[in-house]
């Protein structure tokens, strides 16, 4: 499972050693922090993300071929027991699924899923979604967070159109770590939550809206044009991007490292 690149400098330090050129703490050093690559020929896959990142690397499996995407997952499960592959097609799906079984489908996150039985949910991320409608990108930011090991919360339907909603459910919201805000429309749910509640407020504009929303362009500026302090905004639909962020900020709050 591993590239020809890092055997060929697993020798030289092998090499080293025994020639007396360096110390066995020497070589376990540089060998620790070289690049574990799977090269698949159509696809390089960095096995030594989550060392670096604390994530194992995340497929984006728009514009790859079915079989491509199985043959990625394969690898990457080959080191990791963790997957994560976005914007997956059902195509995609049945590939995946005939050669690792044990996946799971988020059909409407569009999410090929695997997590080890015992991974923690630690501290706690609300996600937010203004309308049944921003649902696939507000699923995926979970899927994201659950596979990132955080705990989740969703709040789903509680748009400006009808403040009631949000207001009740705002205690709720105030107990997370961090909020993911999903909306479409005119965008304007993060800037109303941003003004209520002491969160880090992670933004996601959506493309669903009638003509002039121009595909989440103009919930998209809207977001970037907050008059609240505390909003950072992701790419149009980019649940992923979101749920990433979001765990980042969560799994330090959550369980801060020790050193650097």
């Amino acid at each position: 499972m591993t590239g020809a690149p890092r055997e060929v400098d697993l020798r030289h330090w092998l090499e080293r050693v025994r020639s007396g050129a360096c110390s066995i703490d020497e070589a376990m050093h540089a060998i620790d922090t070289l690049p574990a690559i799977g090269d698949l020929g159509f696809a390089t896959i960095d096995h030594d993300r989550a060392r670096r990142c604390g994530f194992p690397e995340v497929v984006f499996c728009q514009g790859k071929e079915p079989a491509e995407a199985a043959a990625i997952a394969e690898e990457i499960l080959g080191r990791s027991d963790r997957l994560l592959m976005t914007r997956a097609s059902p195509a995609h799906a049945a590939a995946v699924l005939a050669r690792v079984p044990h996946a799971v489908h988020h059909e409407r996150a569009r999410c090929l899923v695997v997590t080890p039985a015992a991974l923690p949910a630690l501290g706690r991320v609300a996600v937010v979604c203004a309308g049944t409608g921003d649902l696939p990108v507000a699923e995926e930011a979970a899927v994201t967070l659950r596979v990132g090991g955080n705990h989740v919360e969703t709040f789903t339907d509680v748009g400006v159109a009808g403040l009631h909603r949000l207001l009740r459910r705002l205690d709720q919201i105030r107990a997370a770590n961090v909020a993911v805000v999903v909306a479409g429309m005119e965008g304007a749910l993060p800037s109303v939550l941003a003004g209520l509640v002491d969160l880090p407020i992670v933004a996601v504009p959506t493309s669903v809206g009638y003509g002039a929303s121009f595909g989440g362009l103009a919930a998209l500026l809207s977001m970037l044009n907050c008059c609240a302090a505390g909003v950072a905004v992701v790419n149009v639909d980019n649940g992923f991007g979101a749920g990433y962020l979001a765990s980042q900020i969560n799994l330090r709050m959550a369980s801060p490292p020790t050193n650097r």
